[in-house]
């Protein structure tokens, strides 16, 4: 019965809105046309295309060595972040391997451009989100090192239009008038606008949830939780000898949240660290001076919840 009453109120309130639409469009019809060209409007740009933004290029080190680029979109169909504790929205296209020209991957990564003009001076922290996403996302191991370059190979707006899944809507669409078509006909073409575009989702799109309901589960690919990692506190020391030559470099850093070293990934080089832990922390640091990554050792304080890094200092 209640199922019913619901399909009643659902129909009452679908006539009251066609009523009010036809009274407006013979009563005020510049107030009609303006509330139709708005929604046809939002429409429009929620099915515009993602458009390159930069690109980043670095080394895949696993489980197959290659270079990758990263083309960093700008998509309105990505949500924006609901405020900024939330999870970061993302979404990504499928990896493309060319292994004609020296064996090179292309991934794209779109983010609302809300997001990306927010970090239009630094954009560091967007850098590292692509990365790790794609790190996570693919199962790549990358390298410590990337840098920003002019474009990637097959870069062409319809080479990332591809990858992403997005279709170009027809011209003819966009000309059609509205001050010349009944009600009926532009809440369809409103309609449309939203539930075309819908059917045509990307390889991966990351809505934002909650972090605690995150699963782990292969399906949950196409609707999953990309959760932004902390930068956690740390402290980073030369020590000296009695002479004040510097021997060593000791790095400390503090994860309140790991209770175990075998949650951690910790490599290093010669002139820098990289901590990660899923999810949770991402740490990268320049050392101040030259280390041996041979001699380098580390211990994790399970009680204090402290990792602590040793390396010896190249000698000058």
């Amino acid at each position: 019965m209640s199922s019913t009453c619901s399909g009643q109120d659902v129909v009452q309130q679908v006539d009251q809105f066609w009523s009010m639409l036809d009274d407006l469009s013979q009563n005020d019809p510049a107030s009609y046309r303006k509330f139709i060209e708005k929604h046809m409007k939002e429409g429009a740009e929620f099915s515009a295309p993602p458009e390159l933004d930069s690109c980043l290029y670095t080394d895949i080190v696993g489980p197959k060595k290659g270079s990758l680029y990263i083309n960093i979109c700008s998509w309105k169909r990505v949500p924006a972040p609901q405020d900024p504790s939330r999870p970061v929205p993302v979404c990504s296209g499928k990896l493309e391997t060319d292994t004609n020209e020296g064996c090179y991957t292309v991934v794209d990564v779109a983010f609302n451009p809300a997001v990306l003009q927010e970090s239009q001076k630094d954009k560091t922290e967007i850098y590292l989100l692509a990365l790790s996403f794609a790190k996570q996302q693919h199962g790549l191991r990358l390298s410590q090192k990337y840098e920003v370059v002019s474009c990637s190979p097959k870069s062409s707006p319809n080479d990332f239009h591809r990858r992403l899944g997005f279709s170009q809507w027809p011209n003819n669409f966009k000309q059609q008038d509205t001050a010349s078509q009944t009600p009926a006909a532009l809440l369809q073409q409103i309609s449309s606008l939203r539930s075309e575009t819908q059917d045509q989702q990307p390889v991966a799109q990351i809505i934002p949830k909650a972090a605690e309901h995150k699963k782990k589960d292969l399906i949950q690919v196409i609707s999953s939780t990309f959760v932004q990692p902390q930068k956690p506190d740390y402290q980073l020391e030369v020590k000296n000898d009695t002479a004040g030559v510097p021997r060593s470099v000791e790095l400390t850093v503090e994860l309140p949240k790991v209770s175990s070293m075998l949650e951690c990934q910790l490599s290093i080089s010669k002139d820098d660290a990289l901590l990660e832990v899923e999810d949770v922390y991402y740490l990268h640091v320049d050392f101040p001076k030259m280390v041996n990554e041979d001699t380098a050792s580390a211990i994790f304080d399970k009680k204090k919840r402290r990792l602590t890094l040793r390396v010896d200092a190249l000698e000058p």
